[in-house]
């Protein structure tokens, strides 16, 4: 994983930690505050809230307890691995694509970063700027040439 991601990922366990669990709890005990909890929809909608929120929270716990932070300066830039920016053209359409791969925990389409565990990524990996792969995707099959890995 990379630094970022981790700090991102700490950043998101303390606002759900300090900020969002405590909201729930207050919700949930103003529910309380009400009466009858068999027929209070506030009160089990801010119970179901708090189980969501508390599964989320382990959840981040142990990615961040099984991370690894890796230094990008130990990579090698030669071929395509985890945290490669990979500049490619599909063959058949001729856009470029640029992709940064990293960990299943960063990946997000729209900042450029897809999973190593995607189909585009394990076809990409070990490969070296000029080489043309073929990618098994839902509408098919992609042939892409690698530009640059950087």
């Amino acid at each position: 994983m990379s630094q970022e991601g981790y700090d991102k990922l700490v950043a998101e366990l303390r606002q759900l930690e300090n900020v969002e669990l405590p909201r729930v709890r207050e919700a949930i005990a103003e529910a309380r505050d009400k009466g009858d909890l068999s027929e209070n929809f506030e009160y089990h909608a801010a119970k179901r809230e708090q189980s969501r929120l508390l599964s989320r929270i382990s959840f981040k716990q142990k990615v961040l307890e099984n991370a690894r932070v890796i230094e990008k300066s130990r990579l090698k830039t030669d071929s395509v691995g985890l945290l490669s920016k990979v500049v490619m053209n599909n063959v058949d359409t001729g856009s470029r694509m640029t992709y940064t791969i990293v960990s299943p925990h960063e990946a997000n389409l729209r900042e450029g970063k897809i999973s190593i565990k995607s189909p585009i990524a394990q076809a990409l990996l070990n490969k070296k700027a000029g080489d043309v792969v073929e990618v098994r995707v839902p509408a098919g099959i992609m042939k892409l040439c690698i530009v640059s890995c950087e």
